[in-house]
């Protein structure tokens, strides 16, 4: 059985790999519609477990919690694909909310689940997120994510 656990480390791990679910390019649709595709593009990401895709759809200007780095961030990935048989991450609502034509803020809770490939995970943590979108010419990126263990963690 797994249980969401209240981690006294850092929750990066997990959650890196769920900002990998808010980071695919879009440049044709209107802003709030192609960060929302970049958010449900990022599941693919993550069930495909390449660390190098999350990557690439990460700006080169990338940060993260404490300061993490693009770099850091794919290395952080790899790590976790390799610890884990079966990551995931569930997005609850995202909220947009436009800056210009070039930058958005998205907002929305997600549950993160890793474990060994069996039926129920063995990890599980709860976060809430806030991502900042710029668009580089037709593609949009991450430039910005900060999270922290969601309510009753």
């Amino acid at each position: 059985m797994w249980k969401l656990r209240n981690r006294s480390r850092s929750p990066r791990p997990l959650l890196l790999l769920i900002l990998a679910l808010a980071l695919v390019g879009c440049g044709g649709p209107p802003p709030e519609q192609a960060v929302r595709a970049q958010i449900a593009a990022m599941q693919s990401a993550i069930d495909a477990r390449d660390a190098g895709k999350v990557a690439d759809l990460l700006a080169e200007d990338f940060v993260g919690n404490d300061g993490m780095d693009k770099r850091g961030a794919r290395r952080m990935a790899a790590g976790i694909f390799l610890q884990y048989r079966s990551v995931t991450g569930r997005i609850g609502p995202v909220k947009v909310e436009l800056r210009g034509d070039d930058d958005a803020i998205a907002r929305f809770s997600v549950l993160a689940t890793a474990g060994d490939g069996g039926l129920l995970p063995r990890d599980g943590q709860l976060f809430e997120v806030e991502t900042g979108w710029h668009r580089d010419g037709g593609d949009w990126l991450l430039r910005r994510a900060s999270w922290k263990p969601g309510p009753g963690m």
